[in-house]
């Protein structure tokens, strides 16, 4: 068979396929899913929104809003500082238009959230960082506020100074732990050990159009100047709008090294469901330093086009939740290791 043949029995094949007429299940939608049990009454914030029609877009910057007004650990002017004691602010958003924006150690500022998306709405960029990312704040309305931390995260921080050093707990989340009142109130295990993540959220519209939505203050104790997975679009998020969408958590370093949630949406593409995606790009972190996995915890939470959810991790101890019309619960994700 020469080439001009096969070209003309190729075409004749996908014109074939193109009249076949594949049904579609019902999509549950609106629909959004979050990271951590913290997600619930995120969730709940971004459902005001969904549950009357209203935009992903619009329901992920609130849902971020709701937990960046929170004195909690993890996320916001609450948050662990870096080693240096400056609390310093990630973020990042995207729509169904690809269209997105992100800031990186921002200091001083409430909403990490809603500057990322005046960097989507009101520049060419996608990502601004430090005194940079301040100043454009500044610039369009935003105002500087002191970081306030917790009695808990000051006494934390203080506990670190006394050694100086840092290391993450392996498989913190499954350690015996005290809470300090409040649906995002710090958590602390048995050494006194803070759990730093991240919350990131992904969000289906009654219109079935996706969005998602990271903040964080990052890792615990970083080096001043850290930045992990969570502003970096196709790491810490990313949405396809024909595809799905997701999300990740844990050691943004690893996230990064495989471009996570950007892998994740791909194998999507695939036809894969969102569970076994997000469990291949664990396997793909995993796989590359089996020794190194083992001290490592990251998780992995998307969303495809169906409304179909999943998540995977490489320990034990990751969860997420959500929320629709239907259902409001929180889901332990499966783990590799």
């Amino acid at each position: 068979m020469n080439r001009k043949q096969f070209l003309k029995l190729s075409s004749l094949g996908l014109s074939a396929l193109s009249f076949k007429q594949v049904p579609t299940a019902a999509v549950n939608k609106p629909i959004v899913i979050s990271t951590w049990d913290s997600g619930m009454a995120v969730n709940a914030a971004a459902w005001k929104i969904l549950g009357t029609g209203g935009k992903s877009v619009d329901a992920v910057e609130a849902g971020a809003i709701s937990i960046e007004n929170e004195i909690n650990c993890c996320v916001g002017l609450g948050g662990y500082p870096d080693r240096d004691g400056i609390v310093t602010l990630d973020a990042c958003i995207m729509d169904e238009h690809a269209n997105c924006g992100a800031v990186a150690g921002l200091e001083q500022i409430k909403h990490p959230i809603s500057v990322a998306r005046k960097v989507m709405e009101l520049t060419p960029h996608v990502l601004l960082v430090g005194n940079g990312a301040q100043q454009f704040a500044l610039e369009n309305g935003f105002t500087k506020e002191p970081a306030v931390l917790s009695k808990e995260a000051t006494d934390a921080y203080n506990n670190w100074l006394k050694e100086g050093k840092y290391k993450p707990v392996i498989n913190i989340e499954n350690q015996p732990k005290k809470t300090f009142g409040g649906p995002f109130a710090p958590t602390f295990f048995n050494d006194g050990t803070p759990n730093h993540d991240t919350m990131g959220l992904v969000a289906m519209d009654a219109t079935g159009n996706l969005s998602g939505a990271v903040t964080t203050s990052g890792m615990a104790f970083k080096i001043h100047g850290r930045v992990g997975d969570s502003p970096v679009i196709g790491a810490g998020l990313f949405v396809d709008n024909e595809v799905g969408a997701a999300t990740s958590s844990g050691t943004g370093e690893e996230v990064i090294r495989i471009c996570g949630t950007h892998l994740v949406v791909e194998f999507m593409r695939q036809g894969y469901s969102p569970e076994m995606a997000c469990k291949k790009a664990v396997e793909r972190i995993v796989n590359r330093d089996k020794a190194k996995a083992k001290t490592l915890q990251v998780g992995f939470l998307a969303m495809n086009k169906k409304g179909e959810h999943g998540a995977y991790a490489i320990q034990k101890g990751f969860v997420y939740s959500i929320k629709t019309n239907t259902e409001n619960r929180i889901i332990a994700a499966k783990h590799l290791i």
